[in-house]
Order: C-alpha cells, then structure tokens, then sequence
C-alpha cells in the first residue's frame, strides 16, 4: 500500500516539474541568425551563434542549420579604414562625375559639329571676329601716327627750344604717345588671342575625329 502511494506521488512530481517547464520551452524562440565561422589570428577555427569577437578584423562566414553558407559578415573598419574606404568612394564617385561630363561634353561637340565642315566654318568666324577687331585698332595705329605727324610738324617751330612749345601740344605729344603704345599692346593681346583660338579649335578637331570615326564604325554583331 506504501510502495504503491509512494509509486503515484513520484509521478505526481515528475508531471508537474514537465509541465512547469513546457511553457518556458514552448516559448524560447528558435535562433534564425546563423553559426559564425572564421579563423583567427592563430589560425584557431571558431564557431559562435553571433559575431565572433577575435574576428572582428577579418571576414566571418554565416551558416545555416545545415551547413549552407548564407552570408559573409565583412571586418570591423578601423577608423583609419573607414577614412581610407570614404576616400576612395569619393573619389570613384569624382571620377564617374567626370566621365559622365565628358561624355555629356562630347554629345553636345558632335551636335555642334557632325562633320569638319562645320567645325572650319566655326574656326573661321571665331578668327575672323579677332581679325575685325585687329582691322580696327590697327586703323586706329595709322590715325594716330598721321596725328604724331602733325604734332610734329607744329612741333618743329619750337625745334630750338622745345621746351617753349605750348603746354597743349606738349600734353598732346604725350598722349598720342601713349595711345600708340596701348593700341600696340591691344593688337598684341588680340593676336594672342587668336593663336588661343586656334589651339582650342585644333585640340577639338583632335577629338572630334576621334568621335567621329566611332560614329562611323560599324556596330559588331551580337553573339547568339
């Protein structure tokens, strides 16, 4: 009779520690984030239900429950990589900028240009702009050395003492003087600036040709 309730009381404990402990069981949730994997510095193989600590400077592999990998966690930057990383991102974004402005640059050239035609006629009226506006100063040299000669001519009166000559024409001598020498400075910028001209029109023809035979290429046949 003792064995027997002694038999029941036994179990009695056991259902009630199982069931006690089912709801804790039940609702532990199951772990989806994967096993770490990595070796480190000293060559250990080392495997974790989350990132690995003595890992953090290298990459670390994520498998699934069945050993499939599922995803590779990159290393810990420091901040000295972080910085090196963001320059090198800015400067890959720098250079796309500039391709893409380049190729921008050269659609809107070909557009101006389809054929050296247009780019020597272009050429020609960029120079002869220069050469109207060199005409005209030079008119203006040959205005003012006829007006240095009649200055002179007056100015020969007084060839014995010159510094008896009047104060106007001494005023006009030296601004005629100096007129002369500004239109020569002029005529000279201006000559540079047609040489300018021509270096950017030959530099563009340069590339022009260049994008023209691309255009004229024929189009390789796609492989099937």
């Amino acid at each position: 009779m003792k064995q027997a309730l002694h038999a029941k009381l036994g179990l009695y404990v056991v259902a009630t520690v199982w069931a006690g402990a089912m709801p804790a069981y039940a609702q532990a949730p199951a772990s989806t984030g994967g096993i770490y994997a990595c070796t480190d510095a000293s060559g250990r193989r080392i495997t974790a239900d989350r990132p690995i600590a003595s890992c953090v400077d290298r990459e670390q592999r994520v498998l699934g429950n069945t050993g499939v990998e599922l995803r590779r966690v990159a290393p810990t930057l420091t901040e000295q990589e972080r910085n090196a990383q963001d320059a090198k991102r800015r400067q890959e974004q720098a250079e796309q900028a500039r391709m893409r402005e380049e190729r921008s640059r050269d659609r809107a050239m070909l557009a101006r240009y389809p054929n050296q035609a247009a780019h020597d006629a272009a050429r020609a009226e960029a120079a002869g702009q220069v050469d109207d506006v060199i005409g005209v100063a030079q008119q203006r040299q040959v205005e003012l050395k006829e007006r240095r000669r009649k200055l002179n001519t007056e100015l020969e009166f007084y060839q014995n003492d010159p510094k008896k000559a009047p104060a106007n024409l001494r005023r006009q001598l030296d601004d005629n003087t100096e007129t002369q020498a500004d239109q020569q400075r002029f005529i000279k910028q201006q000559d540079e600036e047609k040489q300018r001209i021509n270096q950017r029109f030959d530099a563009e023809l340069q590339q022009l040709r260049k994008l023209w035979s691309e255009q004229q290429s024929p189009i390789a046949p796609r492989s099937h």
